[in-house]
């Protein structure tokens, strides 16, 4: 896939490099032809072309954490993940941006797409919730929320220290514009210094006593970005405190069932296990070939991938966004609707599950 959609990729120059904290490091990107720029919305990502170790190339995908309001650039902010022993190597992205590239280099990247964005038409208040260099997606919205909304809004990061704290001061700047903005800083291990110039609001690991501090009762929409065991635990806090699961979007790189414990799922549709034609009469259904089963399709899910995975199903995933070809399936019949135009375009009897929705009862080769 990576060949044929080459000509999807477009050139941009490092027009800055800022070191952001001990291990993050924000690029900020320009495009070489002024008209190759195009908007974003707050929380998407560009995919980029890295050279492997190999000679080829590889896809790697990065939140846009700067504010779509900065037209012509995109800025994205990057941790450096260094291998923790000799046995493995070190990130290929990560390392290769902050160890090579330098202003005047020129990057290929995919412009912006993601399924991750705030929802600008809510009136509900808000929770920008992120962990580590999770906080790219966040920060982007907060500005958002900060410059063109009245909602009320709690922004909640954590991470280990201010070593490795990164975008602080545009955090605070941002919440300094108006009323209703309130922040949150933990800091896993906080040290001396830290303490002493009340650099964070509390310490160890975000709990659901400090939540229950921070959040008063009401309907929010969550927002949520980090390593997946920080994921795992503060949903398993956020739906025990009632928060109704549709209200908690979130973004990482793997199945959806990390964020449950074992016999939970993430949401609910009605299942049924005996094998029916794909037939129309009640609604779309989706039918899995290889197993028999024939699901009704619940017209909420955001795409046949995540409908299957509320289903107890995993299909194989990375980008979610039509990017990587990962969850690539075979359509045996039936049609479906792309939200997201794939990167490259894929035959009639083969089916992206991350961006499509059924438009009609489907058959996979699944």
């Amino acid at each position: 896939m990576l060949d044929a959609a080459a000509s999807r990729f477009l050139p941009f120059e490092v027009i800055s490099k800022v070191r952001e904290s001990a291990t993050i490091t924000s690029f900020r990107l320009a495009p070489l032809e002024r008209q190759h720029w195009r908007p974003f919305e707050a929380g998407q990502f560009l995919t980029m072309r890295v050279p492997d170790r190999k000679g080829g190339h590889v896809l790697r995908n990065y939140t846009v954490s700067s504010s779509p309001r900065e037209e012509g650039t995109y800025r994205i902010t990057v941790k450096r993940e260094a291998a923790p022993s000799s046995d493995v190597p070190d990130g290929l992205s990560s390392c290769w941006l902050h160890d090579e590239i330098e202003p005047g280099a020129v990057i290929d990247i995919d412009p912006p797409r993601g399924a991750f964005k705030l929802d600008s038409m809510s009136s509900r208040p808000v929770v920008l919730l992120s962990g580590g260099v999770g906080l790219t997606p966040t920060v982007s919205m907060l500005d958002v929320l900060a410059r063109d909304s009245d909602r009320p809004v709690w922004f909640i990061h954590a991470c280990d220290n201010a070593g490795v704290h990164a975008l602080r001061e545009e955090v605070e700047s941002l919440a300094a514009l108006r009323s209703g903005i309130a922040i949150h800083f933990c800091y896993r291990f906080a040290e001396g210094a830290d303490l002493e110039a009340a650099r964070c609001h509390s310490t160890g690991f975000l709990t659901r006593t400090t939540l229950q501090s921070l959040l008063s009762l009401d309907d929010y929409e969550i927002y949520m970005c980090g390593p997946p065991p920080f994921m795992q635990a503060l949903y398993g806090i956020l739906t025990g405190l009632g928060v109704r699961k549709e209200r908690i979007a979130y973004e990482f790189f793997g199945p959806a069932s990390l964020l449950t414990e074992p016999g939970q799922t993430t949401a609910r549709s009605a299942i049924t296990t005996t094998a029916q034609p794909a037939t129309n009469a009640d609604g779309p259904r989706i039918v899995l070939r290889k197993s028999g089963r024939s699901l009704a399709w619940d017209g909420t899910s955001e795409s046949i991938l995540a409908f299957l995975e509320a289903q107890g199903i995993e299909p194989e995933f990375s980008c979610r966004a039509g990017v990587c070809g990962t969850c690539e399936q075979g359509l045996v019949s039936g049609e479906v609707d792309y939200f997201e135009e794939p990167l490259d375009e894929l035959p009639a009897d083969r089916v992206l599950l991350c961006c499509t929705r059924p438009k009609s009862s489907i058959v996979l080769d699944l």
